[in-house]
């Protein structure tokens, strides 16, 4: 009964005070009202502006079948199923007793997903910029629109040191993003990210940003920010109130492989000069001076009358290197490059790599108590091995077309020499350049050589198209092949 009395008191009193809330409000302006709700951010009309530019990025490698997934249990796992179970651990591979006077078996490749990211439609052409470690050792990229249209795309180029990747779909009219000019955002602004965190696509995070100039690389100074960004979110835009990118999100800080509340995006305007490069020559060209540098502390700074710890402190010279040309010291701490101030040690290699090679640039070093000007010819940094290039399951051109037959086989040949021949102790046969589609389902690959296609014997890329433009479309195309020293049929299906 006491419980009753209480509740109904409890009641008139919650009643009463909405209604005196209610009776306050009515004569408050309505700005005042809502002072605060206007000071929330809302992201709806920058989703529907920018998602649509949004895209999804799955890759897929080739693998030889059998051979160890990246995602397959560790040997402690593996060791607990032989111990308890009496058995290998489920997809674990199996040993297999060699059987004596068999030929070996060639070993058959297979496509298997590799990962998925996030990208966004630089132009409307189709290019759509990602991270390089996205595509990095892709044989196939797949590229899902908004929409749900999916293209198979080649990678135009792919910079590592940057992590920017551009890729491209043979596509008009997208919908291309805004670009942002970078030195207006500033810290505590909210930014958006749209992407695909562990394969989820079209998710929408939004945050601050954190810290601005943030030194985790040798030639980008990050953007911070405590957006959620998860694999997967890789590629994707970092975008800021106007809807225009501000940035590419590249890394988090993670114990546990999720978000923790620190994510760093690269530059936008870095980004744009790298994929300017690679939409031009495929690969990024950067400068190089040949010195080792470190930091300079407030002591070392304070001992020699620098004034404050700045600049880059020179501790070796390459020999031969633009840098001893140019009159540069160990012990010298340069301050200045083309008249820009070197604040600390990572500004350097990124002005310097920046710089085209060839250029004539100008080093202001600090030695012995006095600043000086050397002058300094850019030379060029070895660049990266360029990244495998997946295409629209466009191989390499053979040495001589196929027929249009054969092209739609999925196959490349080309005329064996009389040396690879005499090697391979075969009278004739075609040598397989490339192998795509059907042929790579059927477990042909580059380097195979064709024997017979249907039972009748090619001895030469005629003979070959001409048997090829009389199989029975029908059905599966049965094709005698060697690789090494054993010879063995596949059979191409799926060619109608």
């Amino acid at each position: 009964m006491m419980f009753q009395i209480e509740a109904k008191r409890l009641r008139s009193f919650l009643l009463a005070g909405a209604l005196a809330a209610t009776a306050v409000s009515a004569f408050l302006p309505i700005d005042s009202v809502h002072a605060q709700t206007r000071t929330l951010p809302d992201f709806t009309d920058l989703v529907d502006q920018v998602g649509p530019s949004v895209v999804n990025i799955r890759t897929i490698e080739k693998v030889q079948r059998g051979s160890a997934a990246n995602g397959e249990m560790d040997e402690e796992m593996q060791e607990f199923f032989r111990r308890f179970f009496g058995q290998p651990a489920p997809g674990a591979p199996r040993q297999q007793t060699p059987r004596p006077n068999r030929p070996q078996e060639p070993q058959q490749e297979e496509e298997r997903p590799r990962g998925v990211g996030s990208g966004f439609i630089l132009s409307a052409d189709g290019y759509v910029m990602t991270n390089a470690h996205v595509v990095e050792d892709a044989s196939e990229v797949l590229v899902t629109l908004p929409d749900k249209r999916e293209f198979k795309a080649k990678i135009v180029g792919a910079d590592k040191r940057t992590d920017v990747a551009v890729v491209k779909i043979d596509a008009t009219g997208l919908p291309a993003v805004k670009v942002g000019d970078i030195s207006r955002l500033r810290v505590g602004e909210w930014v958006m990210a749209i992407g695909s965190p562990f394969g989820l696509e079209n998710t929408v995070t939004a945050g601050i940003v954190s810290a601005k100039q943030r030194d985790t690389g040798e030639y980008l100074p990050f953007i911070q920010t405590d957006v959620a960004i998860n694999p997967g979110n890789s590629g994707g835009p970092l975008i800021n109130m106007r809807g225009e990118v501000v940035g590419i999100n590249s890394q988090i800080y993670s114990r546990s492989g999720g978000f923790m509340g620190i994510s760093f995006s690269i530059p936008i305007d870095e980004a744009i000069r790298v994929s300017e490069q690679l939409r031009t020559s495929g690969r990024v060209s950067r400068g190089r001076i040949g010195v080792q540098i470190d930091q300079v502390t407030k002591d070392v700074a304070e001992s020699i009358g620098l004034g404050k710890a700045q600049g880059a402190l020179v501790r070796g010279v390459e020999v031969g290197s633009p840098g001893e040309k140019a009159g540069v010291e160990p012990g010298d701490i340069i301050t200045k490059f083309d008249g820009k101030p070197i604040e600390k040690p990572s500004d350097l290699p990124r002005l310097v790599g920046n710089t085209k090679p060839g250029t004539k640039s100008t080093l202001t070093v600090f030695r012995r108590g006095t600043s000086r000007d050397l002058a300094v010819t850019i030379a060029e940094i070895e660049p990266d091995k360029p990244v495998a290039r997946a295409t629209e399951r466009e191989e390499p051109a053979p040495k001589q077309s196929s027929s249009a037959a054969a092209k739609s086989l999925g196959l490349a040949v080309s005329e064996l020499t009389d040396a690879q021949k005499k090697e391979l102790k075969v009278k004739g046969g075609v040598k397989i350049d490339a192998a795509t589609e059907a042929a790579a389902r059927a477990g042909l690959r580059e380097g195979d050589v064709i024997l017979a296609v249907g039972n009748v014997e090619v001895s030469s890329m005629k003979e070959f198209d001409a048997a090829i433009g009389r199989a029975d479309r029908s059905k599966p195309v049965s094709v005698l092949f060697r690789r090494g020293e054993w010879a063995q049929y596949a059979l191409i299906r799926g060619t109608r």
